[in-house]
């Protein structure tokens, strides 16, 4: 789910730098050029994070797996497995985080794309939006599933709490994404 999560996002910043695109250089959006120019840029570096999220998340539950796997036969053992399947979890709680953090900087670049860009593509920022959207809540549902797991959530409360801040983020945007598309159509 996390790099599914992940690759959703790479997708969404993909359609929001194609309607900045072709949105600059457009004589009807001279006053939203350079905007658009910079909205173009930081949604393909998202992009290429987001894509690498995708290998990270799967590393990360790789991690998860083996500390469960280490044999738990003596007290000693049984302390590493559990120090183990601790900082593992915690490490599988930040990769999705970093997801969803990415995930919200698409959905609002989405949301400005559908409201300032080209009018002929707002729609395709209406998807973006909501897939970023997606991405995020399935980057979340990953952060809370991990700390879920972890015997001590102390240490991964500020993930949760940044998380859900996150997501209202995100579905705000989506939200004005939405708006702008419903009025064009």
């Amino acid at each position: 789910g996390g790099s599914v999560a992940a690759h959703a996002g790479a997708l969404a910043a993909a359609l929001a730098q194609m309607v900045a695109g072709l949105t600059v250089g457009k004589k009807k959006y001279a006053a939203v050029d350079g905007e658009m120019k910079e909205t173009a840029l930081r949604a393909a570096s998202l992009g290429n994070r987001l894509a690498a999220l995708v290998a990270e998340d799967a590393t990360a539950y790789e991690r998860v797996s083996a500390a469960y796997q280490l044999p738990k036969d003596s007290d000693e053992q049984s302390a590493a497995r559990a120090a183990a399947v601790a900082d593992a979890l915690l490490g599988a709680a930040r990769v999705p985080l970093e997801t969803a953090r990415a995930a919200t900087d698409v959905a609002e670049l989405a949301a400005a794309v559908a409201e300032r860009g080209n009018t002929n593509a707002v729609t395709d920022a209406g998807v973006a939006a909501l897939l970023a959207e997606a991405a995020c809540r399935g980057a979340v549902y990953n952060v809370r599933v991990n700390v879920a797991a972890l015997d001590d959530k102390t240490p991964a409360e500020p993930l949760v709490t940044e998380a859900a801040a996150l997501l209202g983020r995100a579905q705000r945007a989506s939200q004005v994404a939405q708006a702008a598309v419903e009025r064009a159509l």
